[in-house]
């Protein structure tokens, strides 16, 4: 299936966990791989929820975790229309619309403009997040709008961070995935009143540093800080480990 939207360019159907989800995304620009794959593997069990899902995009993580917890409520939240047009499509596409909506709005800007969209305070069971990697100036943006909005931030993780205290339910929770060498920030972030901090490094081969780091806490937790086991994506070969194909396949999961 190929379209057209007319600030994403070209639109194809690709499909995620062994072909279960099926996603409508540009074919420039950011495109869902093994981060979303990887954060909506790391999200526990969470009945009704309601999860909601920052920077969304097309609805990845929380079409992905809905698609596995077949009670679950989600909010994707994306502050371009189009993707957010797109990712209510997705949720149609996968049969999930009736546990699935969209809120058009910027993270860590006027936490009101989201409000009137109902994502009200105290009102989420848990955050997932996969935000923008750099801040402004860090790197050398993208001439694709899509993929720079998806790799560098208007707004820094603190205020990503700060939005979701503010949306979570009391000991409700959040899970980030970033690159490893934020791990320093993301524990900054959390030092505002989030506790049962658990910490997976993630590693492309055993023998080589982490690149990403899944970091997940909860809200007025006394419980102190966890190091998970690391999570190898690869063996000598090159190729997904069998745990790791299982993840990607939607078999397994690291809640």
């Amino acid at each position: 299936m190929n379209a057209e939207a007319p600030g994403l360019g070209e639109i194809a159907e690709d499909r995620l966990l062994g072909g279960r989800l099926r996603l409508l995304q540009p074919v420039k620009g950011h495109r869902a791989g093994s981060d979303a794959v990887l954060l909506a593997a790391a999200i526990p069990e969470l009945g009704e929820g309601p999860l909601a899902d920052f920077g969304a995009g097309v609805g990845t993580i929380g079409l992905a975790v809905a698609s596995r917890q077949p009670g679950l409520n989600v909010v994707l939240v994306e502050r371009d229309p189009e993707l957010a047009a797109l990712a209510a499509r997705n949720a149609e596409l996968n049969d999930l619309a009736g546990r699935a909506r969209t809120v058009v709005g910027v993270i860590g800007e006027r936490n009101a403009d989201l409000a009137r969209d109902g994502l009200t305070a105290a009102s989420m069971a848990w955050v997932a997040m996969n935000p923008p990697f750099f801040e402004s100036g860090e790197v050398r943006e993208s001439p694709v709008a899509n993929r720079r909005a998806a790799h560098v931030a208007g707004q820094s993780l603190a205020d990503w961070l700060k939005a979701a205290r503010h949306v979570l339910k009391p000991d409700g929770g959040v899970s980030i995935i970033h690159r490893a060498e934020a791990l320093g920030l993301i524990l900054a972030g959390l030092e505002t009143g989030f506790g049962a901090i658990e910490i997976r490094a993630i590693h492309g081969q055993a023998e080589r540093p982490a690149i990403r780091v899944i970091v997940s806490a909860r809200l007025g937790s006394r419980k102190p800080a966890a190091l998970l086991p690391a999570l190898v994506l690869n063996g000598g070969d090159g190729r997904f480990t069998a745990f790791s194909e299982a993840l990607h396949r939607g078999e397994a999961v690291l809640a």
